[in-house]
């Protein structure tokens, strides 16, 4: 399997300056060179902690193998932009006023698109492929530090897109529309040892070691201080910096080497980008997820988790805006059709959820979800979303866009984050309120629209598979379908105290439908096998009523 590397910008800027060049010469080096991303995997391996000493064995021979063949690229499209600045120097004139020089602050805007980095014919083994995962999975940044990257190690499966940045081979050109560029790029190891011996040779070949007596220790120091400047090995070669190579007076690091890579012309634009004749549109993802901060980064000023209902529906209201403004009128947003009817079938148009991911009770992201999946004019509108009111607070809510794609993607976001995201995608065969199950009709004593009949015919709707058991955990009396309480609890009217909490939540709509009744369950429902969520029933699902979360690994 040949190994490929994906990096997404998440910044949208690249900042790089060419080995050998200055700064202010207003240069980026785009692609990363093949030197600049093995020290990467190199310097993220001492600053996560991968290893507190020397590089491991198993991550000399990842280094080995990868410098053993130089890469191609697949560059997303990238405008080169600047900014200048007046930077002081130190010193004042005679007027005493402090002295300055100009600046250059070079880099690339890159756009969404990743850019893929392809050994073809390279073959890792498990534990190099390992450990290539776990320092990609910690890298985030590549070049400058403003270089903010996700990193991953792409599947060999995946449809990766064809190289327009690759190695010159044998002096041939591609053809018009393809520049010639110069990279800095590793020497193979073997390579490396190679012109290593020789330059030894060279070094030592005067005096030579006495034959059959011990050298002397001064003749010994001197061959010591002749092989200072040549690393034991190509990783020793690769971890040096700036002040060791001027120290021996090096102009370029030993072990590398310039090779030639053709690049598409307009791999870096100039200027206003042309206008698109088909102007290019996203395709339609599963989820986007925003994160709630206010003027004061205090997240204990955040809306309450009982304030789910109404938080999510002056969202709701703001992204209708927004799209009006905008032009179109997603359905998946509105819930109508274009002739303005409501939609029909199984709840396949957005769901809005205020969650609270990091477990400390007040509302700190919101996941945007639909089955039939976000339009390109929904993520849009959801784009575009800044701001969002909320009761009591003097300024609204800042909104910002975490995460977007398939809801397994958001379940790989760090720390509380991914494993919120986790507790309400599964999958599991048993799950349980995350916030109050509000009856769309009226509960009867028997029937269909008892209460655990309900539940059912909500599953039912939304495709899931039928229950094999539903069970209400609070409140336990008051509940008129006497198989979902004992009756010593409907007599004593006892509830499982971690469900009080689900007593404060709003369960009433400010504008719309009002539900049957204002009282919302706990509930409890098991499959046979298991499913996968988000699972959002009853009144108020689409505006984070009624959505479960999963217990246990399923």
């Amino acid at each position: 399997m040949s190994v490929s590397l994906a990096f997404q910008f998440a910044s949208g800027r690249y900042h790089a300056t060419p080995y050998g060049h200055h700064v202010n010469e207003g240069l980026v080096e785009w692609p990363p060179s093949p030197w600049r991303l093995l020290r990467a995997l190199i310097s993220v391996g001492y600053t996560s902690g991968v290893w507190t000493d020397d590089p491991p064995p198993v991550a000399t021979m990842l280094i080995e193998q990868l410098s053993a063949e130089l890469p191609s690229y697949a560059l997303p499209d990238a405008v080169g932009t600047h900014s200048r600045h007046f930077m002081p120097v130190g010193r004042f004139n005679r007027e005493k006023v402090e002295q300055t020089t100009l600046v250059f602050d070079t880099w690339l805007r890159v756009a969404d698109g990743e850019l893929i980095v392809s050994w073809p014919n390279v073959l890792l083994g498990g534990a190099e492929r390992a450990m290539l995962k776990l320092l990609v999975g910690r890298l985030n940044y590549l070049g400058r530090s403003e270089s903010w990257v996700a990193a991953r190690v792409a599947d060999g499966g995946e449809g990766m897109p064809e190289a327009n940045c690759f190695p010159e081979r044998s002096g041939t050109s591609p053809g018009p529309g393809w520049e010639q560029i110069d990279l800095l790029a590793p020497e193979s190891s073997s390579g490396y040892l190679a012109w290593r011996r020789s330059a030894l040779q060279a070094a030592w070949a005067d005096p030579p070691l006495p034959v059959g007596r011990k050298p002397a220790k001064t003749l010994l120091r001197r061959r010591e201080r002749a092989a200072a400047p040549y690393p034991d090995n190509l990783l020793d070669c690769l971890q040096k910096d700036t002040t060791w190579l001027r120290s021996y007076g090096w102009s370029r690091p030993p072990g590398s080497r310039r090779v030639f890579y053709w690049r598409r012309a307009d791999a870096i634009s100039t200027g206003a980008p042309k206008a698109s004749p088909v102007p290019r549109r996203p395709p339609p993802i599963e989820a986007m997820l925003l994160s709630l901060t206010n003027g004061a980064r205090n997240d204990h000023a955040l809306p309450p988790v009982s304030r789910t209902l109404p938080q999510a529906e002056l969202l709701h209201r703001a992204l209708v805006g927004i799209a009006a403004r905008l032009g179109s009128m997603p359905p998946e947003l509105t819930g109508r059709d274009e002739n303005g009817r409501p939609l029909r079938g199984p709840h396949q148009h957005a769901h809005i959820n205020p969650l609270d991911l990091d477990g400390d009770g007040h509302l700190d992201h919101v996941l945007i979800w639909a089955p039939a999946g976000l339009s390109a004019d929904a993520q849009a509108a959801i784009r575009r979303a800044r701001r969002t009111p909320t009761k009591g607070a003097v300024d609204p809510l800042r909104l910002a866009l975490a995460g977007r794609g398939h809801l397994r993607d958001l379940t790989e976001l760090r720390g509380d984050y991914g494993l919120g995201i986790a507790r309400i995608q599964g999958p599991s065969d048993v799950w349980e309120s995350l916030t109050p199950f509000v009856p769309p009709r009226h509960i009867k004593n028997r029937g269909r629209n008892t209460l655990a009949g309900q539940v059912r015919a909500e599953l039912l709707s939304r495709r899931l598979p039928e229950p094999t058991d539903v069970q209400c955990l609070a409140p336990r009396s008051g509940v008129q379908d006497g198989t979902l309480a004992t009756p010593m609890e409907q007599a004593t009217g006892q509830s499982t105290p971690e469900w009080h909490r689900l007593r404060h939540f709003v369960r009433s709509r400010q504008r719309g439908p009002q539900p049957p009744a204002d009282v919302g369950f706990a509930i409890r429902v098991a499959f046979a096998e298991p499913v996968c969520g988000p699972i959002a029933i009853g009144y108020g699902s689409h505006f984070g009523l009624g959505l479960f979360a999963k217990v246990g690994a399923g």
